[in-house]
């Protein structure tokens, strides 16, 4: 392997998806990280309270020297042979610590007795970091003066805007980032990312985007302040309240089979597939049955009694037969009786920002060829 410099081009590392190698805690690391990394810790948990309180108590060359005692010959060779077969796999990669410092030097220097250079990332994750969160910062200072517009594809529950802003080039997909479908019944099998790591997420989306396409207009789909667990920074909502707003029009009907696709027909074998049939299906039942209690007080007890027996019965239907269409009068209700008036109601705020409406292949076709004044 030829020999490659450290680095703090950080711009390049994460425009280019290198790959990337966590030797931190795993505490550290599930706190907050990067795309396309993978943790192997220099220190576990436990090693690195141990370390830390010498290091406090005593300096430096005290908490090295405990180091190298915990370090016991079986450790270090499951640590190398670890770091060894992941830079056979990224050969382009790099490692990190929290600042660059003491255990990537030390990383670097095992790997180094092995015969391998594999370079490290100067300044380490809180480098890495503070650049990102910086540049978020930076771009959603250009969305707000106008430097770049930020135009919004709205529109009423289930009518596909994520599916719209999928066809968009110059776009960012806030749902698919915090992976959430971002409504009452949004939650998916897979984790939400913790608020670091989607905002990690997002900086690196938007560096792309800006990378990719320097001019022009960027899209993103309509959402409020929370998505699920995940919190848009506040300099991207401050903008998102005042940008021009694309409203896509799409039948009752047409948005019925969205949601039932959606929520239930796709998401469904998600959970079968994670957690077996049935522990899959249980939990789906949970799910579904569970969101419906959460919206109780907004429902009222009368219409969350009637859509908790009609989607009791749907799930008994759609286990047996494996047919959804049990689900669509209580999608129909929820949409036209829950979502729709709160729609609407936002919207009556918003109606001097609509700049086009339109089905979905006009809101594409017109962003496609949308230019800024």
């Amino acid at each position: 392997m030829s020999k490659r410099d450290n680095s703090e081009d950080f711009h390049t590392l994460f425009l280019q998806d290198t790959p990337l190698l966590d030797v931190r805690a795993p505490v550290e690391f599930n706190k907050g990280a990067f795309p396309n990394t993978i943790n192997i810790p220099l220190l576990d948990d436990e090693q690195r309270h141990a370390i830390g309180t010498r290091y406090k108590e005593q300096g430096q060359d005290a908490a090295i020297e405990l180091g190298w005692q915990l370090a016991t010959p079986e450790i270090k060779t499951a640590r190398l042979s670890a770091w060894r077969a992941h830079i056979a796999k990224h050969p382009e990669g790099y490692l990190y610590c929290f600042r660059g410092g003491l255990r990537s030097n030390l990383s670097q220097q095992l790997i180094a007795e092995t015969g391998i250079h594999y370079p490290l990332i100067k300044g380490g994750y809180k480098a890495m970091r503070r650049y990102l969160i910086d540049l978020l910062d930076e771009h959603s200072l250009a969305l707000q003066e106008k430097q770049r517009p930020l135009i919004l594809v709205s529109g009423r529950t289930g009518s596909g805007k994520t599916r719209v802003i999928n066809r968009l080039a110059r776009s960012v997909d806030l749902e698919g980032l915090a992976r959430h479908r971002g409504s009452a019944f949004g939650r998916r099998v897979e984790p939400q990312p913790s608020q670091i790591n989607f905002e990690n997420a997002l900086s690196i989306a938007l560096l792309k985007l800006r990378h990719t396409f320097p001019d022009g207009a960027l899209f993103s789909e309509d959402e409020g302040r929370m998505i699920g667990s995940a919190a848009l920074p506040l300099g991207l909502q401050s903008t998102m309240q005042q940008a021009p707003l694309a409203v896509l029009e799409t039948p009752l009907e047409e948005r019925i089979d969205i949601a039932l696709e959606e929520y239930v027909s796709a998401a469904r074998p998600e959970y079968i597939q994670a957690f077996g049939e049935e522990q899959g299906s249980l939990k789906f039942r949970e799910q579904i049955l569970g969101n419906l209690d959460r919206i109780r007080r907004r429902l009222g007890g009368d219409r969350h009694k009637q859509l908790l027996s009609e989607f009791s019965a749907a799930l008994d239907e759609l286990e047996r037969s494996g047919c959804a269409d049990g689900f669509r009068s209580g999608i129909a209700i929820l949409l036209s009786d829950y979502y729709d008036p709160m729609y609407d109601y936002q919207q009556t705020k918003r109606d001097g920002r609509v700049i086009f409406r339109g089905d979905k292949d006009a809101v594409v076709d017109w962003a496609q060829s949308f230019r800024p004044m």
